[in-house]
């Protein structure tokens, strides 16, 4: 008797009609012809102004690529509705993944996650709480971002601190579910071990 082959992984579905990237966004999409494709947004107005580089969007970008992911990014974008724009844009062309960083305090410019509710269309609660779990490890702070995560259409959106602490711990969380959770919105089958019941 042959033993069970593992499950393909399934298809990544095609892109939608095309929502424009905000400005800086023209060149994303080389990305999407790899098997797992992640977008990076960072949400900063200062960045995006040339203000200070950004740190935060370069080690997300990095950390994601170690876990297998092709990564496009980081796209730079001012606080508020350019980070709708961006995240609908990206979900529109058919990104498996979106991770922002930034834009998850108390300020009154912090609204990424205000940005991401309107557009998911339902959350993720415990991605969330993991990242913060991760992070009151280390500084109580962790405890005031907002981020959260949730799935648009086909596309898991997952909101990271802006800090690069934040996104180590982020980083730390998402290597460990994050080519699954693509696979179940693809419609993939859960892992079982071996020798389990199906």
């Amino acid at each position: 008797m042959t033993p069970p082959q593992p499950a393909a992984t399934p298809p990544r579905p095609g892109p939608q009609a095309a929502v424009p990237f905000p400005p800086g966004g023209e060149a994303l999409g080389d990305a999407l012809r790899a098997p797992y494709a992640a977008l990076v947004v960072t949400a900063s107005n200062r960045a995006s102004a040339g203000v200070y580089a950004d740190t935060g969007g370069p080690l997300l970008a990095g950390g994601l690529a170690s876990i297998g992911f092709a990564v496009d990014g980081p796209l730079v974008v001012p606080d508020g509705a350019p980070v709708e724009q961006a995240l609908r844009a990206g979900t529109a062309a058919g990104y498996d993944v979106i991770v922002t960083t930034g834009g998850t305090g108390l300020s009154p410019t912090d609204r990424t996650p205000d940005a991401t509710r309107s557009v998911i269309d339902y959350e993720v609660p415990g991605i969330p709480e993991a990242i913060r779990a991760e992070g009151l490890a280390k500084v109580p702070t962790a405890a005031l971002s907002r981020g959260l995560a949730g799935v648009a259409g086909r596309t898991l959106i997952v909101n990271l601190p802006g800090s690069t602490g934040g996104v180590r711990d982020g980083i730390a969380v998402l290597e460990r579910i994050l080519r699954h959770a693509v696979d179940q919105i693809r419609g993939g089958d859960h892992p079982r071990p071996a020798g389990s019941p199906s």
